[in-house]
């Protein structure tokens, strides 16, 4: 499968789909008559025309679970002029196939779609059915996308397991090949820090109560301190699956410890300031915008305990302005069971660790639609390690062996055998 499915990303990577303003039809055009032609069920529905979302179906007896292969095919900018080559060329040079889209995640589309179609076509048929569901928009929050195709069409797209991205690449630590899994994603606590003041003519700068300067220690204090660990299942579990604390991963491997870290707790990041509309005039209002995580199981009150941690007692207001808590799925299920399984079988001394998305995914659509859906995370690549993967994802030079594009193809075969029946 791995030909077939380099050949289906080339061809995805050349729709520009660029998120906004995405106009993902002709892509989504392409997957279902290739679907279709392999013998699944399909439809296309969107809220708008240029829009659709992709539902293929591979129908099973009916007495097994159903599994749904999820991705999406919008992607986010690429400047031509900052890449070695085309962001839309879909050229394999030297064993890696280059383009916007290649890691994050045409390649998941590719490989799923390749699995469902190679599957349709040997004639194999589940008890479950198996669902291959590609949508829109996800990189600018699904609203076109998993949001509205689970609120309009549930009936569509509900199913028992759910693969989509979020996690699989390998992680080498400590002379041993590591495999994670994504469980859970952090949720959004997003505030706006406010201080008020006097205004003035800013050519007397005392004249007034300067609003913006008493901003000065909050910024300071999110640079000093970070909040407390707030350490819920999975990321206990990933360090359990390490077999060390960490403060022994940050002394081991220093890199994974920095991706780890946003994992164990809630994090600030100041990104955004506004004070005065006028360069002459002293603001007595200024604020500051804050990206707060908070872990999944946490809600308002845990985030405002270590915002308050952080900043200390003062004059300043918080506002939140976007709260959205934190999704998770169960570690321990007959998926994770295939996970284990399949890796064993082309890596026997690997091991598999759960891991939290510090982002987020269309998997909190889903599972917010489907409580009882197991949704995970995993993508696998033994090729490009986690290290080489991670700085290429939303930037220049985005790339992935075509080694890598069979590895996941394989699995995604894997999975849809073992759990559909």
């Amino acid at each position: 499968m791995q030909q077939e499915t380099t050949d289906v990303l080339q061809r995805l990577v050349r729709f520009n789909t660029v998120n906004p303003p995405g106009n993902e039809r002709e892509a989504q055009e392409y997957l279902a008559g290739y679907l279709q032609d392999a013998g699944l069920e399909v439809e296309l529905l969107g809220r708008t025309e240029p829009r659709p979302n992709l539902v293929a179906r591979l129908r099973g007896t009916g007495d097994g679970p159903a599994l749904c292969l999820l991705s999406h095919v919008d992607t986010v900018l690429a400047t031509a002029s900052e890449w070695e080559h085309d962001p839309w060329s879909g050229d394999v040079i030297d064993g890696e196939l280059w383009g916007r889209g290649a890691l994050d995640m045409k390649s998941q589309t590719a490989a799923e779609v390749v699995a469902a179609a190679t599957l349709a076509r040997s004639g194999w048929r589940g008890k479950g059915d198996l669902l291959v569901v590609v949508v829109v928009d996800e990189e600018t929050g699904g609203a076109e996308g998993a949001q509205w195709i689970c609120s309009e069409h549930p009936g569509k797209v509900r199913c028992d397991y759910l693969l989509n991205e979020g996690a699989g690449s390998l992680v080498p630590f400590n002379g041993q090949r590591v495999f994670d899994v994504c469980v859970a994603e952090k949720g959004v606590f997003r505030f706006k820090l406010r201080t008020r003041g006097v205004a003035g003519h800013a050519s007397m700068p005392k004249i007034g109560d300067n609003a913006l300067l008493k901003l000065a220690p909050l910024l300071q204090a999110m640079k000093d301190r970070q909040p407390a660990f707030d350490i819920t299942s999975g990321p206990q579990a990933m360090l359990d699956g390490l077999g060390v604390s960490f403060e022994e991963l940050r002394e081991i491997d220093p890199i994974l410890a920095l991706i780890v870290e946003p994992m164990l707790g809630v994090t600030l990041a100041p990104t955004r300031v506004k004070a005065s509309e006028k360069i002459n005039v002293i603001p007595s209002v200024a604020e500051i915008g804050v990206d707060c995580r908070v872990p999944p199981g946490l809600g308002e009150e845990d985030a405002l305990k270590r915002i308050r941690e952080v900043l200390g007692e003062g004059d300043y207001e918080i506002e939140f302005t976007e709260t959205v808590t934190g999704n998770q799925s169960p570690i321990e299920s007959p998926l994770m069971d295939v996970i284990r399984s399949w890796v064993a079988s082309v890596e026997p001394d690997a091991r598999v660790v759960p891991a939290i998305l510090q982002g987020f995914s269309d998997s909190r659509t889903f599972r917010h639609a489907f409580p009882d859906l197991v949704a995970y995370g995993f993508f696998p690549r033994r090729a490009m390690t986690l290290y080489e993967a991670a700085p290429l994802i939303h930037s220049a030079n985005e790339r992935i062996p075509v080694a890598d594009l069979g590895t996941a193809a394989d699995f995604f075969s894997y999975a849809a055998r073992e759990i559909c029946g």
